[in-house]
């Protein structure tokens, strides 16, 4: 998984990942490893989320203290 892709990206591939184990038509190994690469993905997510909600509270603090 590259880190540069974006919050897009990362999220069509998890929507992937969720249909191959919904499937059924994977082995128990591939499950396992595709399993790991979805909870990898879940966390980068979650960082780019956490980045994202912290620049806006800035933007918002900022227009805040302009009024």
């Amino acid at each position: 998984m590259s880190k540069n892709k974006s919050y897009e990206e990362l999220m069509e591939r998890l929507v992937v990942i969720i249909e191959e184990l919904e499937s059924g038509d994977v082995t128990i190994e591939e499950s396992t490893k595709k399993y790991e690469e979805g909870i990898n993905i879940t966390k980068k997510l979650n960082e780019i989320l956490s980045v994202s909600e912290k620049k806006i509270k800035i933007m918002e603090d900022g227009i805040e203290e302009d009024f």
